[in-house]
């Protein structure tokens, strides 16, 4: 288990501060809300609580105690936490208050992990558009030139719909091999296996939307 930073207290002052003037109620709704938006989007990382911990510099019981909606977590501890996650501070505080809309500004959306340990696979940046933990699941990702998983296909339940915003992309599915450039769309059944590769000289950006989640 990571050792905490010297000085940094298990739950107490410095990363948990003295109680606002709130009706409890409303904090601890706040907080509940707040610490599912830490564990999901954790989860989704593929972060042990451990791991966060020590990304973030805090101890591990506070960010249990977090996850739980309990404690009071100070705004240098919640900054900590949200750059750890690669997520705005303004939306880990935001997840605290019911929102018909969510929005990703360019380039500040979660980065999802790579899908294996195959190396190949760490060079693609997948970046996730949606809320994390909801039922519709955005990803842009940018598939460096010459990337290709051939030999490393993938199958999984669902359905996946991706468009090329710029660039070329070959998707092969099954036995067929679909080039696609700028504009084009393909959706496939992702029980079927299936690899990428950018054929092309530049980095390709696509769309995709998944269902169920992949992530």
């Amino acid at each position: 288990m990571p050792r905490k930073p010297a000085g940094e207290p298990d739950g107490s002052a410095g990363e948990f501060a003295e109680s606002r003037d709130v009706p409890a109620g409303d904090r601890d709704g706040e907080l509940a809300t707040i610490g599912k938006t830490v564990r999901s989007t954790r989860r989704l990382m593929g972060m042990t609580v451990e791991a966060l911990a020590s990304r973030a510099g805090v101890s591990t019981g506070a960010l249990s105690q977090l996850e739980r909606g309990q404690g009071n977590p100070s705004l240098q501890t919640m900054q900590r936490l949200a750059t750890a996650l690669s997520i705005p501070l303004v939306q880990l505080l935001q997840g605290a208050a019911e929102r018909e809309h969510h929005v990703v500004r360019a380039g500040h959306g979660p980065r999802l992990p790579a899908p294996s340990d195959d190396t190949r696979d760490s060079q693609v940046l997948r970046e996730l558009l949606t809320p994390s933990g909801g039922r519709l699941q955005v990803i842009r990702s940018e598939v460096p030139p010459g990337f290709s998983n051939e030999g490393h296909s993938y199958r999984h339940l669902g359905q996946e719909c991706v468009v090329v915003l710029s660039g070329r992309l070959r998707v092969s599915i099954g036995q067929e091999v679909v080039d696609l450039s700028q504009g084009d769309t393909i959706t496939y059944d992702c029980t079927a296996a299936h690899w990428w590769a950018n054929p092309g000289t530049e980095t390709t950006v696509v769309l995709g939307a998944v269902t169920p989640l992949a992530f």
